[in-house]
């Protein structure tokens, strides 16, 4: 390797440092204030395929100040407290208005991984150990072995130089006082991938929820954002997950994504008619054997007194015992009851089944702490 190659070698291997250091930093910023960043809507707008964009606070460098000197080096003029190169710049400090801008957050992308690791350590979140078969399997590609052929991209220098090496010891063509090895064409040497079937377990989300008159605008932005974060971090756990989505008024129907976020209903509610028709589906394409079935309900607690018996029987003979876990989530309504929540909680008292309260934003954090706590 030569002079130039060795220091474009460091300078790569400095910068690569660098990086991962900055990566540690802006880290520590986003678990330091997680709750803010899950209650931020606006974050998930700028979702790419598999990035976030995340504002965070415009990270400053320290700087020298003048202290306390004896005399001696670094002694001179300036005053304790002042700035080492100079006075302050324009807009800082107090003082009138100045024209300078002030600061801006950088926006740092995230893998949506990256995010969920975080997540998991900030929430102490458990691994999920999945269920069922492992019936789907899927093709990796893994550099296992070594190939005559390939791109130079794949070279792998090792086996190159050993490969040369040999060639001019035997040929008579080494030079111990002059150690060059020129590999040929025939020394080559390249990484090469063998295709591997691996096992994978499924797992299935159903969200569910309640679009009847009395869910506004304000309770479907803490579902969807709730929604979000849950959906981050199960999706880290499982290679393949679908998701599923069900609206219910006095009726229940599957819908698309967008639909069900968008959609309002003016007629009444009645619960069960989701959970019928979660259970019907899972019946259909989803077998409890296979499948890691997760199902979160949202509403504002308002139900037919006469549908809640219905809804408690669902729960217990049907849909719970082929349930990984059952959340149910109760957003804060001027115009729901709130009452199903309480009645839930004293009619069934079972392991997956988690309810929480999601009264405000601030509750997001402390509600999927709730949900994803158990590690089912």
């Amino acid at each position: 390797m030569s002079d130039q190659d060795q220091i474009l070698k460091q300078g790569v291997s400095k910068i690569e440092r660098d990086h991962s250091r900055f990566r540690q930093i802006v880290r520590g910023r986003i678990k330091k204030d997680l709750r803010k960043y899950i209650t931020n809507s606006e974050m998930m707008g700028k979702k790419g395929k598999d990035l976030v964009s995340i504002p965070v606070p415009q990270i400053e460098l320290p700087r020298f100040r003048f202290g306390r000197n004896m005399g001696g080096v670094g002694s001179g003029e300036g005053e304790v407290g002042d700035p080492v190169g100079g006075q302050p710049q324009e807009g800082e400090g107090q003082g009138e208005a100045g024209d300078q801008p002030g600061e801006h957050a950088l926006e740092v992308e995230l893998t949506l991984d990256e995010l969920a690791k975080i997540l998991g350590e900030e929430l102490e979140l458990p691994n999920i150990a999945p269920k069922g078969q492992k019936t789907i399997v899927t093709q990796k590609e893994r550099y296992k072995t070594i190939s005559r052929q390939g791109p130079e991209s794949l070279r792998h220098f090792k086996r190159t130089y050993v490969r040369a090496l040999r060639r001019q010891i035997s040929m008579g063509l080494y030079n111990p006082d002059d150690p060059r090895i020129i590999p040929v064409k025939e020394d080559k040497r390249f990484k090469s991938w063998q295709i591997t079937h691996v096992p994978e377990s499924n797992a299935v989300i159903f969200y569910m929820m309640d679009v009847s008159g009395s869910m506004g605008d304000e309770q479907k932005e803490l579902v969807r954002t709730t929604a979000f974060w849950i959906d981050t971090w199960l999706r880290s756990q499982y290679k393949r997950l679908e998701s599923r989505y069900i609206t219910h008024d006095a009726a229940a129907r599957e819908v698309d994504q967008e639909t069900f976020y968008r959609t309002r209903e003016s007629g009444g509610t009645a619960i069960s008619s989701a959970y019928r028709l979660c259970t019907d589906i899972i019946d259909d394409q989803f077998p409890a054997g296979n499948w890691n079935i997760y199902a979160f309900h949202f509403s504002d607690g308002d139900n037919l007194l006469s549908d809640n018996e219905q809804c408690f029987k669902i729960l217990s003979d049907e849909m719970l015992p082929k349930l990984n876990l059952f959340c149910y989530g109760q957003v804060r309504s001027l115009y729901g009851s709130g009452e199903f929540k309480r009645k839930l909680d004293d009619a069934l008292q079972m392991e997956n089944l988690v309810t929480a309260d999601i009264k405000s934003k601030d509750e997001i954090y402390d509600a999927i702490k709730i949900f994803l706590g158990k590690g089912k």
